[in-house]
């Protein structure tokens, strides 16, 4: 049978945020390194796209494939570990504790944000030929979408914050989704299809991504985007970590746990 039941993947959840909190520090970070640098060249593959087709539907459409690649291969994204780790301390598991998670989600934090600034830097100097050029029309793009997306929030001072806030809420609940929709098919094939639906989504969507902005802030800044480092992390990196914080676990994580692990009392039948 290619599907598992909910009680079977919900338990495959947990499962799997226990083995993720218990990983050696050094497979942790490798794991986090790759999957940062895979979801990088997702977003520029993605952003090329767009700008040669003139259709942001594209790009939104062909980004998934970056992220079946590294589920696939086994690397890990600080979106995933938001949702499954807490899991197993919810569970009770023997040995997790919060200082485990915590360990666990800053390891893949340092790890993923060294994977996509990697990329961040050759791509910027593949756009501009070792920075001795102005940026191509795809650089020029991503430095726009990083002073779009810090100084165009910063002008609306806390609703800003509070909109990028519920935006990247709103995008780890869809790409939470499509690590569970993975867990739900026992083949390669079912995997791609449940995993690509809400990621498209979530870029068509334009949701906040805390690791694909690991990317696109660093590389527009390196290619003359008019913000600054401090404008990344207060109006974009942060509210998103948080957003995808709160909207991972308690969209996906706690809800199919809540209903298919901890279920509520059954009615008695008189």
């Amino acid at each position: 049978m290619s599907y598992l039941m909910p009680s079977e993947f919900v338990t495959k959840m947990v499962d799997a945020g226990e083995s993720k909190v218990f990983m050696a520090t050094r497979d942790t970070l490798i794991r986090a390194y790759m999957a940062g640098a895979i979801l990088a060249l997702a977003a520029v593959f993605a952003i090329t796209a767009s700008v040669q087709t003139g259709s942001p539907l594209i790009g939104a459409i062909l980004f998934p494939v970056g992220f079946c690649m590294l589920y696939l291969l086994g690397f890990d994204l600080l979106t995933g570990v938001f949702v499954l780790t807490p899991l197993a301390l919810i569970d009770k598991r023997p040995g997790v504790t919060l200082k485990g998670i915590l360990r666990n989600w800053g390891l893949v934090f340092v790890g993923n944000f060294a994977g996509a600034l990697t990329v961040a830097f050759m791509m910027a100097f593949i756009f501009t030929y070792g920075f001795s050029m102005e940026p191509n029309d795809v650089g020029a793009k991503i430095g726009h979408i990083g002073e779009l997306r810090t100084l165009g929030y910063a002008k609306f001072g806390f609703m800003g914050w509070m909109t990028i806030f519920f935006r990247g809420m709103l995008c780890n609940w869809m790409v939470s989704t499509g690590v569970v929709g993975a867990m739900i098919s026992t083949n390669v094939s079912g995997k791609v299809i449940a995993m690509w639906m809400p990621i498209m989504l979530f870029f068509a969507m334009t949701f906040e991504h805390s690791v694909v902005n690991m990317f696109l802030f660093p590389s527009g800044l390196m290619m003359g985007g008019n913000f600054s480092i401090l404008d990344y992390f207060i109006w974009n990196e942060i509210p998103v970590v948080l957003g995808n914080l709160v909207g991972g676990i308690a969209f996906t994580g706690l809800t199919l746990y809540a209903t298919h692990i901890k279920t509520g009392a059954k009615r008695k039948l008189v």
